[in-house]
């Protein structure tokens, strides 16, 4: 279970994270001032900290500099109302490694949560896609935004390439649903999972040979989907 450290003082917000958090399976740890805050999250080593910037006793810049400055590269979503683009180059300049401007949207928030959480500490968003991949009589372009399938041009939705694009940034391991939802969609008019399952049906109808047996575009059941290329097939 991963464990959340949410550093807010409205305690209206705190509780209704934590309350979210909780019900998403999370580990809830609350603070609400920048000194216990810190020594929270150094005593307690939370795998994400949300962090409000006006706190009394220590600001979230200041926390979130000294805990960069000791070596603690726990991720840390700054969240506040101050959404002037300054305010956000400086808590980035400090270490924070994503911004949500309050009043935000909880699918919006959780979406980032996800994201964060993803990454092990200190790294950057994932690897960078591969230009083109080919598997089967598949071959996808990505720079260039082009299919072809037995050489002879398939039309693909911008939706789609972003499903291939970021499975082939992944290929052989299994992807989630939210984590497409997240990597594809982004966090504006979240859709739900079944838009992605959708997604895959329309794209194996396209790409697979015969899409009830897809041998590429997998489903692991209870989990989300791989994409499979030719030289990872036993």
């Amino acid at each position: 279970m991963k464990r959340i450290l949410i550093i807010e003082d409205d305690i209206s917000i705190l509780k209704g994270l934590k309350d979210v958090l909780i019900f998403k399976s999370y580990d809830v740890l609350t603070a609400t001032d920048g000194e216990s805050g810190y020594e929270t999250a150094v005593e307690k080593s939370p795998d994400l900290i949300i962090l409000d910037i006006m706190l009394p006793k220590m600001d979230g810049f200041t926390l979130c500099k000294k805990l960069r400055d000791e070596g603690d590269m726990t991720p840390v979503l700054m969240l506040t109302a101050r959404g002037e683009e300054p305010d956000k180059v400086q808590g980035l300049d400090f270490g924070a490694d994503d911004y949500v401007t309050k009043p935000f949207s909880l699918p919006e928030l959780l979406a980032r949560v996800r994201a964060l959480l993803r990454r092990r500490p200190g790294e950057e968003a994932g690897k960078a896609p591969p230009d083109s991949i080919k598997f089967g009589n598949i071959f996808l372009d990505f720079k260039k935004y082009e299919a072809l399938k037995g050489g002879l041009p398939l039309s693909l939705s911008p939706k789609e390439f972003g499903v291939l694009r970021y499975l082939a940034t992944r290929a052989g391991d299994v992807v989630t649903r939210d984590e497409l939802l997240d990597e594809v969609w982004g966090y504006e008019k979240y859709p739900t999972t079944r838009t992605v399952d959708n997604h895959i049906a329309q794209l194996r109808s396209k790409i697979e040979e015969n899409p009830s047996d897809p041998q590429n575009l997998i489903t692991v059941h209870g989990v989300g989907y791989k994409l499979v290329l030719d030289d990872e097939k036993k």
